[in-house]
């Protein structure tokens, strides 16, 4: 993070993408560092109610001002223009400036299969940039563990 660097965690569902990035989050924030989490959806629902008042630029600045920004679970639902534009802003306001962790259930070369190529072209370019890319592999946990009887525990 003292580097502006990012980080990429990409895999399939319940690989521990997002686990290992709670546990990178929670560093971050023992070590008195600020950290920004959002799924693509809350980052495009933040976003979209700062236009209505004109206050994205000011919006985007409050969500930079985190030393981390996750954006958690990407790739798992198409994304509409709006989704898009707001990964972008963010993205773009961060780049060489903040460190970002992404994790998706898809490679950041796939991004332009669930949202526009334009912007997913200019997201993944900023944000590979410096980046480190971790590509997870395996069955899920949360399956494996429903799997061997330690899911959902019986109502007596």
């Amino acid at each position: 993070m003292g580097r502006a660097e990012n980080l990429v965690i990409a895999g399939p569902s319940g690989t521990g993408k997002s686990h290992f990035t709670e546990g990178l989050a929670q560093a971050a924030i023992e070590k008195n560092l600020r950290v920004a989490w959002f799924t693509l959806e809350t980052l495009s629902a933040a976003i979209g109610k700062s236009k209505v008042d004109g206050s994205t630029a000011r919006t985007v600045a409050r969500i930079c001002r985190a030393d981390l920004i996750v954006i958690d679970d990407i790739g798992l639902l198409r994304v509409g223009e709006d989704a898009a534009e707001a990964f972008y802003r963010i993205i773009d306001a961060a780049y060489e400036r903040r460190s970002i962790a992404v994790t998706s259930n898809i490679r950041p070369s796939g991004f332009d299969t669930i949202m526009p190529k334009t912007l997913a072209g200019a997201s993944t370019d900023r944000l590979m940039h410096h980046a480190h890319l971790v590509t997870t592999t395996g069955d899920s946990h949360r399956l494996a563990e429903a799997l061997a009887g330690k899911g959902v525990v019986p109502l007596n």
